[in-house]
């Protein structure tokens, strides 16, 4: 039996018996340890450690931390406050105050889950008051939701960044255009839908309540520019920007607008704690199975697999693209990036596919497939906020995905969509 048989089939084994993903991977290193007559108990124990021991990696939980203190503390809704000042008399404006707030709010946490969750808190009230029906509006949160990886700051992208030995920064300038262009789509979908619908407007703010939203959001709006900002003057890293934006929104949350208590900064370090161990274990189970990968030659076998389409790098990106979308849809972002990443990366270096590019298209598809059943991570999360069965939430998903697909077809076909626009940010 192959070594990739081996891996796929005691992954899939384990993972369809419920086995966290964390403990599948550490099995599957120790299967393919024996399978090579290679186990050592102390070189487990030494990649266990390694795979959360980074300094790139310190990134994750300050942005996690982030996340949460920018829903506690009152910065995501004051930028959804300031949206629907803008938008909310537009004829189904609630729609676009929450791709606007979608983007807005993608500018901070880099959490599809984080910002997800507030928007379908704040919004899906909103919406139900004013009649949209509760399909349309689930399914537009979850897709406006997935943008937050995209736009930087991006927590995938930087365990992308990590596991494949890419620069994040780039990482994370390649995804500007892209996030924006996802924005747009959704804004010309959600038009055609209002307009079918004849979706209700709410009363137009007046310009002194958008003066007053502005005022009391400017802070909250402070936060990614200086964020990307001081990544672009070279002012901070990537790692250094998530600590800035952690301390920033803590700031503002606990001095400045005062809507986080002890009690509350407390309950928010224990879930952002709770969070980050769940995901370094995960980055440390999956440097197991990743050494193990590197050792059996795991991505030689598979190019011979692809090797009919290496000389041709758009057949192999579509190739690639389906594979992984494939897997989107029965597996998480990040367990997705820490398992197949080491794989696909080097393939698609032999393949002469710009690294920069293939980690986005990477991060892109895996951010579809948290709208993508049967597990749909996003959608389950506004099933549950909205209390709306998983149906209702997939059947109002599906136009937005279609233009996603769509895009992602683009991004394949026509590379230049992508390293274009980051060559003029760099």
């Amino acid at each position: 039996m192959t070594v990739t048989a081996i891996f796929l089939i005691v992954l899939i084994i384990a993972m369809s018996l419920g086995m966290p993903i964390a403990f599948a991977l550490i099995l599957t290193g120790i299967t393919l340890m024996w399978h090579l007559d290679f186990f050592d108990s102390q070189l487990l124990a030494q990649n266990l450690l390694a795979g959360f021991d980074s300094f790139p990696l310190l990134a994750v939980p300050f942005f996690i931390l982030a996340g949460e203190l920018m829903n506690a503390g009152g910065l995501s809704r004051r930028i959804i406050d300031l949206a629907r000042a803008c938008f909310g008399h537009i004829p189904g404006g609630l729609g676009y105050v929450a791709i606007a707030a979608a983007l807005l709010l993608a500018s901070m946490s880099g959490s599809a889950i984080a910002d997800t969750a507030a928007l379908a808190t704040l919004l899906i009230p909103m919406m139900r008051e004013q009649k949209y029906p509760d399909s349309y509006s689930a399914g537009l949160i979850a897709s406006g939701g997935i943008i937050a990886p995209i736009i930087p700051p991006s927590m995938p992208f930087v365990i992308y960044g990590v596991t494949t030995n890419t620069s994040v920064s780039k990482l994370f300038l390649s995804g500007v255009f892209p996030g924006l262009m996802m924005g747009m789509m959704l804004i010309v979908v959600w038009w055609n839908l209002a307009k079918k619908h004849a979706l209700a407007a709410a009363a137009k703010a007046s310009w002194a309540e958008r003066g007053t939203a502005l005022w009391k959001s400017i802070f909250a709006l402070m936060m990614p520019v200086i964020i990307l900002g001081g990544m672009k003057l070279g002012v901070f890293t990537p790692t250094e920007a998530a600590v800035v934006a952690a301390v920033y929104a803590a700031f503002v949350s606990v001095f400045i607008y005062r809507e986080l208590t002890v009690r509350g900064l407390y309950r928010v370090l224990i879930i952002a704690a709770r969070t980050t161990a769940v995901v370094m274990f995960l980055c440390g189970a999956a440097t197991v199975t990743a050494y193990m990968i590197t050792l059996a030659d795991l991505p030689s076998q598979l190019a011979q697999v692809f090797s009919g389409a290496m000389s041709e790098p758009i057949l192999f990106m579509a190739l690639m693209m389906a594979f992984l979308l494939f897997v989107g849809t029965a597996m998480d972002l990040t367990p997705t990036i820490l398992i197949f990443a080491p794989v696909c990366a080097p393939l698609a270096i032999k393949a002469n596919i710009d690294p920069i590019y293939f980690g986005f298209m990477f991060i892109y598809v895996g951010c579809i497939g948290l709208i993508t059943p049967p597990v749909g991570t996003v959608q389950n999360v506004v099933a549950g906020v909205a209390k709306l069965r998983m149906e209702t939430v997939i059947k109002g998903t599906n136009p937005f995905l279609a233009v996603y697909l769509v895009l992602l077809i683009a991004f394949t076909i026509f590379p230049a969509l992508i390293l274009r626009p980051l060559k003029w940010l760099t």
